[in-house]
């Protein structure tokens, strides 16, 4: 006989914990099923411990930057201590208080391989063994993420390559990286481990400057030209049509002839939905495909709105905050509020958490353009007082994308120090549709980098 409760939750990661912060204390009984860590990606091989990797440098550089203190850094960045406290951020990958964290909000953890087997019934091979049949009353949600996707390559499955996992959880330094993929994950983890002591890096891409998606061109100039000046070779515009082992080292084949070697191979090449082994084809949906879901965050081809997925499975965008976004949305519509995710269609943050950092929201000017908006467009450098203060040589800009005929803003880069803590008021014009007319009034404070504000309006006309 089935255990029933008002809500089954597949997946104990940021966005299955968020769905049962909402359902369990709206009321709803609420269960997680989880078959790793429960906390998730996030907490233990992306967010947490590869931010804890890139922290040493992005301070080491802040201080070699103002001239008072600059003399005083004699050294590097200190590679033992930075694993040491990457571990520390991933809570040495023992998930002791996610579970007490599950259990304060009195929620059941069930650990083991969960299947759906038909509407509202779930299926579990048990951890310690055995198996157990669930059954619920009002919704099931899917929140078992992503997995780093692996490219069809000539001999890509016989050099060993290093997931998104792997080089986060390294135990130590490589001697030399070639990484496939310039997104986020792959310039991060390209910076942090040249700053810990891999001797040569180097980061391909098969887009071209103007081609990375979710990228302004000239944030990926800006970051070309740092990771040069570090010694890391950006390659674009190239992709690797063949790879091979030979002699410890991994060599690729570059479409344009040319062929890089080093002594791992890390694979930064997107993300593939966690639905190959979840019983999909039990309610009619296809395995290994990501999840449909409207804007309440209902399985579009399952009949009756039972069926729920959040984050990465869903395909809809693959960031933890978006995913806990998207888990809260969804929580409270199984609660009877009428909710919808409808943020994820407008204002998507992120931040590339490298020295600069890289932050956006909103489209791109291509994006806009392709969307039919009738764009203006201003683009600055860090010219504000902040800027002189934070040190010498800052690398950076701002880039505004602005619908005319609403005169509100739609998008918004920014390149630099703090980058990341400046994208939320572009986050917040975007999804208030705060027209520029009431912008010109919110006065930032004098001296700080949201001066980048002010000169934005001024150079609009203002």
């Amino acid at each position: 006989m089935a255990d029933v409760y008002d809500v089954i939750i597949i997946g104990g990661g940021a966005a299955g914990e968020n769905v049962a912060g909402r359902t369990s204390p709206g009321g709803l009984s609420t269960v997680i099923i989880e078959k790793e860590l429960v906390g998730g990606e996030c907490s233990y091989w992306a967010c947490m411990p590869s931010k804890a990797l890139l922290r040493p440098l992005e301070a080491l550089n802040a201080a070699k930057r103002v001239p008072a203190v600059a003399g005083a850094v004699t050294g590097g960045v200190d590679a033992e201590e930075a694993l040491r406290s990457r571990n520390a951020a991933a809570n040495e990958w023992d998930d002791y208080w996610q579970v007490k964290w599950v259990e304060s909000v009195n929620t059941d953890l069930i650990r083991g391989h969960a299947r759906l087997t038909g509407t509202k019934t779930v299926g579990v091979d048990l951890a310690e063994g055995g198996t157990q049949q669930l059954a619920a009353r009002k919704a099931v949600v899917i929140a078992t993420g992503s997995h780093t996707a692996v490219p069809s390559i000539d001999g890509i499955d016989e050099v060993d390559a290093y997931s998104n996992r792997d080089i986060v959880t390294c135990p130590d330094v490589p001697e030399s990286l070639v990484i496939l993929g310039a997104g986020p994950v792959g310039l991060e983890m390209a910076q942090a481990w040249k700053s810990l002591g891999t001797k040569e890096v180097t980061v391909i891409d098969r887009l071209g400057v103007d081609e990375l998606p979710h990228m302004e061109p000239f944030a990926v100039k800006v970051l070309i030209e740092a990771f040069e000046e570090e010694g890391i070779h950006v390659i674009l515009g190239s992709g690797a049509v063949a790879v091979s082992r030979a002699d410890g080292g991994v060599t690729v084949q570059l479409e344009r002839g040319e062929a890089v070697t080093a002594s791992r191979l890390v694979l930064a090449t997107g993300r593939r939905p966690n639905t190959s082994d979840l019983g999909l084809e039990s309610v009619g949906l296809t395995p290994e495909d990501v999840i449909d879901v409207d804007d309440s965050l209902q399985a579009v081809s399952v009949d009756g709105g039972w069926l729920y997925a959040v984050g990465d499975v869903n395909g809809r965008a693959l960031l933890t905050h978006q995913g806990k976004y998207q888990a809260r949305q969804a929580g409270d519509h199984i609660l009877g509020k009428g909710t919808t995710a409808w943020a994820d269609n407008v204002a998507v943050p992120s931040v590339v958490f490298t020295d600069p950092q890289v932050a956006s929201v909103g489209l791109t000017e291509r994006q806009a353009r392709e969307r039919g908006f009738d764009v203006k467009v201003v683009e600055l450098g860090l010219s504000v007082a902040a800027a002189s203060l934070m040190g010498k040589d800052l690398k950076g800009g701002v880039k505004f994308v602005v619908d005319q005929q609403r005169k509100v803003l739609v998008g918004a880069t920014f390149v630099g120090p703090t980058a990341g803590e400046m994208v939320h008021a572009a986050t917040i014009a975007i999804v208030g549709e705060v027209s520029l007319d009431r912008l010109w009034h919110a006065t930032p404070p004098f001296p700080t980098m949201s001066e980048l504000w002010l000169r934005f309006l001024e150079a609009y006309g203002y």
